[in-house]
Order: C-alpha cells, then structure tokens, then sequence
C-alpha cells in the first residue's frame, strides 16, 4: 500500500524513523519518503545511508505549524515520530516538553487535515497509559488529540490512529545499551533500581512491522497495542552479564515497576484481536460508526473481560534468561 505513495516521518531521525524507512525502501517504492526534523546533523548523518532519489530531507520542528502545513503538502501517509522524550528532562522542563508533545501534535493534526492527507499514525508509549510523570502525560494528552481530531476531520477524508507499545530493545535510552556501557566500562556490578520490575519487550523491526500493519487495519480513533512478551529486569542484567552481581539502588522518580498499556479502567473499551489489542474511542463519532470489533481488513475481535488490565506484571508471556540473550542479539541485526 505504500507504492507510489508520500510518507512524512516527524522525527524522522530517531532509531524509529531510521528503521522505518528502511523498512519501506526494502520492500516498497514509495514516490516520496519526508524526513521531518529539526537536527540537521541527524539529517546529514542519516543522508549518507539513505541517499535514494525518493528521499527528502526537511529541517523543521513540530512547534511550527507553518512549516508543518508546507512539508505535508502532497503527502499521502504521516507517521508522528517527534517528541520529547526523556522523563528527567520533562520534569525540568515542562514547558517544552508540553510545547513539543502537545502543541506539536496539534500542528500535525491541524496539517494534516489542511492538505487532505489520507491517514496519520501517532506513536506513543506505555508511560500514556495511568501517567505517573509529565513525559507520560503529555503523550496520553497527544492520545486524546489524534483520537479526536477524527471528529474534527468533518468532511475530510484524513483518519488518525494511535500506536502504543513499550520499551524498544537497544533503541536509544533504553536499558540495554545502559547495562552494556556499564559493562564495557568494566563496572564491578550492574545498577537495578527493583528487583520485581517487569517490563514490555519489542524490537525496533517489530515496532515498526506493527505501524505498517496498521496503516492497512485503522478506521481512525482506535489506539493499537501490541501482544508482545514481558521480562524481569533481573533476568536482562543475567541475560547481559551473568558473572555481575546486580546492585539495588531504588526506583526513580517518575518510574513505575510495572507498564501499563491496556489500563483496567478501559476495559469497557478495550478488544482483543489475535496478535494485538484495541482501545476504542470514549467519544462517539458524528459522522460514522463507532463499532471497533471489526478493522478495516475484517479482522475481528472481542471484547475484553471486566476489570482487564494488560500489563507486564500480569502477561501470561514471560521470555527466560536465554530467550532474552537470543532476542537481543536479533534486535541488533
């Protein structure tokens, strides 16, 4: 579906973004592929890999509408990336962490809708789901935004959808390449703030398989989650370094011990398809169906049990020490 067709990537490059568009020139010809971003180092540095004559490359910031509404013209698919990110950072700065995950999703949407763009999916994150930090609820804010923009599309054709997943392994930030700089450094013992913490599992190609996949299943309004394994983060550090001891140092502010992607107080919105769930609109929509338990290519799902809550606590797939090792080692790949 995405032959012949423009595809923008705000924060485009991001380790998302970078694999995404891999992704599609591996297997598709797009027309168009529009990285959007405001690094232009990033996007010299990503220029010398992905230099095919669809790439286009775009210093822009989500924060400026203008410049928005320039780059999506022409623009069949939008993937919002961009975002501020970092849990410390958004504490300190919540102004700008607000600017960017909020307003900038609202520029996206406002765009979007101005050149009659066909669909849009925004990434967000486990920590939207009962947000505990500020990161976390200004991506359940950004949530709210594209699911309602479908109302606010009226007579355009343009449907947003949301992706929610969890921890990416080895993607920048994340756990893995903290516990291996401890390691190459040569630190006597790996730092875990819990013992019991738990946390979802997915690889950068699934994230992205998962958003590809999605383009074909969204009606608009449904938050996509996917069915993916949890692990303890004792078994990673083992995983990772099994001759180091493991050093408790307590949680962090603003962390939580499990994730949360399908919380139990939606669970009167919350169905269950074969490899994934969808969380469906609180709002009605004016203008078209409300009913979520068939996707746009006839998959079709049920509705959840009372008080459901999908989180890596309670996930009936745990993956072992071994298995951990093996699915790092091909997430690098």
């Amino acid at each position: 579906m995405f032959d012949n067709k423009t595809i923008l990537i705000t924060g485009g490059t991001g380790s998302f973004g970078k694999k995404y568009v891999k992704t599609l020139l591996d297997r598709y010809k797009p027309k168009k592929i529009i990285v959007f971003s405001r690094d232009e180092l990033k996007q010299f540095e990503m220029q010398q890999v992905f230099d095919q004559p669809c790439m286009r490359y775009f210093i822009g910031d989500v924060r400026d509408k203008d410049r928005l509404k320039r780059a999506m013209r022409g623009v069949d698919y939008v993937i919002h990336a961009a975002a501020l990110k970092q849990v410390p950072a958004a504490e300190y700065n919540p102004m700008e962490c607000i600017k960017t995950n909020i307003n900038g999703a609202e520029n996206v949407i406002e765009a979007a809708l101005d050149n009659d763009v066909e669909k849009v999916i925004a990434l967000s994150t486990d920590k939207a789901a009962n947000p505990i930090n500020l990161y976390g609820a200004t991506k359940l804010a950004s949530d709210k935004l594209f699911v309602a923009a479908n109302n606010i599309a009226g007579g355009h054709r343009t449907i947003f959808s949301v992706v929610r997943y969890g921890n990416v392994v080895c993607s920048r930030g994340s756990v893995v390449p903290i516990f291996q700089k401890f390691i190459d450094e040569g630190l006597d013992h790996l730092p875990i703030t819990h013992p019991d913490m738990t946390r979802f599992w997915i690889s950068l190609q699934q994230g992205v398989d998962f958003v590809l996949k999605n383009f074909e299943r969204m009606l608009g309004g449904e938050i996509f989650v996917p069915k993916i394994p949890s692990i303890k983060i004792t078994d990673l550090a083992t995983a990772m370094a099994p001759n180091l001891p493991q050093k408790i140092i307590g949680i962090r502010p603003g962390e939580k011990l499990h994730e949360v992607m399908c919380p139990a107080d939606l669970c009167f919105n919350t169905y269950e398809f074969d490899e994934y769930f969808v969380i469906a609109p609180g709002i009605k929509f004016s203008s078209r169906s409300n009913d979520f338990t068939v996707n746009a290519i006839k998959e079709k799902g049920k509705p959840v049990a009372m008080n459901f809550e999908y989180n890596s606590l309670n996930n009936d797939h745990y993956l072992t020490v071994d298995e951990i090792e093996a699915f790092n080692q091909s997430a690098l790949k």
